[in-house]
């Protein structure tokens, strides 16, 4: 299952706009933030988290380190054997 970056981000405004409706009817502040920048906050951080995460994963491009990606699935299976 695989859940959108959008939908994340609108049940995340959701709850937060629910908890700034909460304030009001309390009387206290409620959250300087409008909705567009909560959303674009959030894409932010989404996009700082998945390109780290990107960055970090060993992703190889050229024909030497696919081979070697093979040879060391190869001998981790057989350690495993």
């Amino acid at each position: 299952m695989h859940v959108k970056k959008e939908t994340i981000i609108r049940t995340i405004i959701l709850f937060i706009s629910t908890i700034n409706s909460i304030l009001l009817i309390a009387g206290k502040n409620p959250i300087p933030w409008s909705e567009e920048e909560i959303y674009s906050a959030l894409s932010a951080a989404v996009q700082v988290i998945v390109t780290a995460w990107s960055w970090w994963k060993n992703n190889s491009f050229t024909k030497n380190a696919v081979k070697a990606d093979k040879y060391l699935n190869e001998l981790n299976t057989n350690i495993s054997d």
